[in-house]
């Protein structure tokens, strides 16, 4: 039965991943708080997901002619070399305190999307009253 939530958690965080949310905003909570996974482990497995969801995304992209390779290396160098300096930093950080940093990052990014969603109502308003 357990292998069911695996696969139900899988699923639910490639979907709401590939609509553009982010997969690991629900797989990180979900192994962590369901399924009783550590939470550096619960990072690894979003990390691996993500990887595979990346690399098929850059497929689809690239075969749309949707990447630019002109200034490629202006992003890939300091995304590899800050995303090594990231796991160095989280492998000498404890689980807890990853747990809560996670926790105040989801709740400032469900903030920022009230807020736009707030600030796009206005503007639908402020339009509507000047027609």
């Amino acid at each position: 039965m357990i292998y069911f939530f695996y696969v139900l958690a899988g699923v639910v965080s490639g979907i709401f991943g590939g609509l553009g949310m982010g997969g690991g905003t629900l797989l990180i909570p979900i192994l962590t708080i369901f399924l009783n996974f550590d939470q550096k482990l619960a990072q690894g497995i979003n990390l691996i997901s993500f990887l595979v969801m990346a690399l098929f995304s850059l497929y689809i992209h690239h075969k749309n002619g949707y990447i630019a390779t002109k200034h490629i290396f202006y992003i890939i160098i300091p995304g590899v070399l800050f995303s090594v300096l990231g796991a160095f930093l989280m492998s000498l950080t404890s689980s807890k305190i990853l747990k809560i940093i996670f926790g105040v990052f989801l709740i400032i990014l469900s903030i920022v999307e009230f807020i736009k969603v707030f600030k796009k109502d206005n503007r639908k308003e402020k339009g509507a009253k000047k027609r």
